[in-house]
């Protein structure tokens, strides 16, 4: 456990960096922009989409599901604005006494998770009032006006998971020129020689399989509370197998998968801390790359341990 603490803290130290970070953002803003235009271009056809999957719903479970829904997107929009409004009033005071890039990236990231740490709490203290007033509203709205509203959040929640596995993509793919360089600046150390195509096999597998597994368990995710246990065993999947095979890879010149199987408690809580930033839009960019730095960290302290008995 303590290796993984360790894997964890060096994740987030090294996403703050500045030689670290605009590759993050450039990749993340890049990929996401290309989905969010594919969304305008087909927006009707995955709204129809949408709304053909609801059909297949009862309307109480689509209503319960939508208060859970809408309750979600106003904590989103609170974040933001609260991580606007500190950014606009304490900002501009941080950098004036912390002019460095390094300082003002960190304020950036710590802000936008001190903001979605704090309403989240504020959501789960309050979530049955909150979530009754939710429920109340779309009882007096009529189904239409509920259905195309929760079959665009569908279309949004599609174009959303794309996003999330192309980054997974694009992670895996540039590891190896991104890891060397946090591996040389921040340990001396020099990565072994990536296997590209068997990562990339890897990635290919588990997005089908997360794929299929979202299909078939999607009814799920119209269950309040339930929905987002769901959705985190679906992404762990999609990360577990991609991110530790990346990290063996690089930290061995041999892969011997076996270590997967005798360290999986660390892999599935690796894991998890990456696909936190998946819930938090804006973060979500963090998650593939914050999962290959962490993972790399750990097989890289446990190769350190087995050299020095």
């Amino acid at each position: 456990m303590n290796k993984v603490n360790r894997a964890i803290l060096f994740a987030f130290g090294q996403i703050t960096k500045w030689q670290n970070l605009k590759i993050i953002l450039l990749s993340g803003i890049l990929v996401t922009i290309f989905w969010l235009i594919i969304g305008l271009l087909f927006q009707n056809a995955l709204i129809a989409l949408g709304a053909k999957i609801l059909e297949f719903v009862p309307f109480s479970m689509v209503r319960s599901n939508g208060a859970f829904m809408l309750e979600g997107f106003l904590w989103f929009i609170l974040v933001l604005i609260t991580f606007a409004i500190i950014q606009a009033f304490f900002g501009s005071l941080y950098l004036k006494e912390h002019p460095s890039t390094n300082k003002s990236n960190t304020f950036t990231f710590y802000t936008l998770l001190l903001s979605a740490i704090i309403w989240g709490i504020v959501f789960f203290i309050s979530h049955h009032y909150i979530y009754a007033n939710f429920l109340r509203l779309l009882t007096w709205l009529p189904f239409e006006t509920v259905e195309k509203s929760l079959a665009f959040i569908i279309a949004f929640y599609i174009i959303y998971n794309a996003i999330i596995i192309t980054l997974l993509f694009v992670a895996s793919f540039y590891s190896e020129a991104f890891i060397s360089t946090i591996a040389q600046n921040s340990l001396n150390k020099e990565i072994v020689r990536t296997h590209i195509l068997s990562s990339i096999k890897y990635t290919i597998k588990d997005t089908l399989i997360y794929m299929l597994l979202s299909i078939i368990l999607f009814p799920l995710l119209f269950i309040p509370i339930f929905n987002f246990f769901v959705q985190i065993i679906l992404w762990i999947w999609l990360y577990k197998d991609t991110l530790s095979f990346d990290a063996l890879s690089l930290v061995y010149e041999k892969v011997d998968t076996a270590l997967r199987k005798e360290h999986k408690v660390a892999i599935y809580l690796l894991s998890f801390v990456s696909i936190l930033f998946n819930f938090v839009p804006i973060l979500h960019i963090f998650g593939a790359y914050f999962g290959e730095i962490a993972f790399f960290y750990y097989f890289h302290l446990l190769k350190e341990e087995d050299g020095s008995k």
